[in-house]
């Protein structure tokens, strides 16, 4: 039954164009009666055989007034997601584990607002509530279950609402077509750095300070980032003091999967990223050896992130 389910839910998803944009018309929207319309659907029935039967005036009218009612509201919910366009934030990479937030944006071309719209991953039963006013756009942020590390597409959405008496769910299905990037999860506790390697004639001499074990130390410029200033040194002569990246380090750092003695890739590919956040932490320079993948030594963001999804993609 659940394969079954499974294989139904993979055909479905087949036949949804992927895009990060979409306006809903009514080849994609679907109409179901709620639990709450069944119910009066019954309460219907039961009130127009109660007036046949006794030939109650008032009862086909109240009948008939229910019954209008009934059909005016599925008309307003339909017209709550017909013309609604919908577009996702692509969204930033991740680590494996970590809660992933899809930033997605509605607008309503429409001159009446649109009430109690709901969105969610499809299956997921963690809904989104908003309402757009008219010709005017919200945003809403959902969750999305994190996967292991890698490049996955962005799950299958969901729209839907009630408005306005509950009677009908209207709603809709959308298949971004965006990526999501997974770094793999970092070791922690960050293990100790491998040992770098000697970078010859780049290497520098031992000119350590008297008040402390510090190389490559160099008086504190504007615009130096914080992670770089000798606070140790600072409390006890008030001195403020910045490491030239460019002097320290005599060995540069390589990380490798064999440096990290473990035999599951998964495990060696957390190991490796938490040394490439620790290595950034410290303002070090430091390259990456995946096989046939080399990234020369560096530093910063761009290239921590370089780095990082290097290791998503092995």
């Amino acid at each position: 039954m659940k394969s079954a389910r499974l294989r139904w839910r993979q055909w479905w998803h087949s036949r949804l164009l992927p895009a990060d944009a979409i306006t809903l018309t009514q080849n994609h929207i679907y109409v179901l009666p709620s639990r709450p319309g069944l119910l009066l659907a019954a309460t219907l029935l039961l009130l127009l055989a109660t007036a046949i039967n006794y030939q109650l005036n008032l009862g086909y009218l109240l009948t008939f007034l229910l019954a209008g009612c009934a059909l005016v509201s599925l008309h307003l919910a339909h017209s709550t997601l017909r013309g609604l366009q919908l577009s996702l934030v692509a969204p930033e990479p991740q680590f494996a584990g970590d809660s992933v937030l899809l930033n997605i944006k509605l607008h309503n071309p429409g001159r009446l607002p649109r009430y109690s719209i709901a969105l969610a991953v499809w299956g997921s039963g963690q809904w989104a509530w908003t309402n757009v006013p008219a010709q005017g756009e919200a945003a809403l942020q959902i969750s999305a279950a994190s996967r292991q590390r890698g490049v996955h597409q962005v799950p299958v959405l969901t729209a839907e609402t009630h408005f306005p008496m509950g009677s009908f769910r209207i709603w809709c299905l959308w298949r971004p077509a965006c990526e999501l990037l997974l770094y793999p999860k970092p070791e922690t506790p960050c293990p100790p750095l491998p040992a770098g390697e000697t970078r010859g004639r780049e290497a520098v001499g031992s000119g350590r300070l008297a008040a402390g074990d510090f190389e490559g130390v160099r008086a504190y410029q504007a615009g130096d980032p914080l992670k770089l200033v000798l606070w140790k040194k600072a409390a006890k002569t008030g001195e403020l003091v910045s490491r030239d990246r460019h002097q320290t380090q005599s060995q540069q750092l390589w990380f490798d999967l064999r440096q990290t003695g473990l035999t599951q890739p998964e495990q060696q590919l957390e190991r490796v990223c938490a040394w490439v956040l620790r290595a950034d932490q410290l303002g070090l320079d430091y390259g990456l050896r995946l096989g046939a993948t080399e990234i020369a030594a560096g530093s910063g963001e761009a290239h921590k992130k370089r780095c990082l999804e290097s290791l998503a993609r092995h």
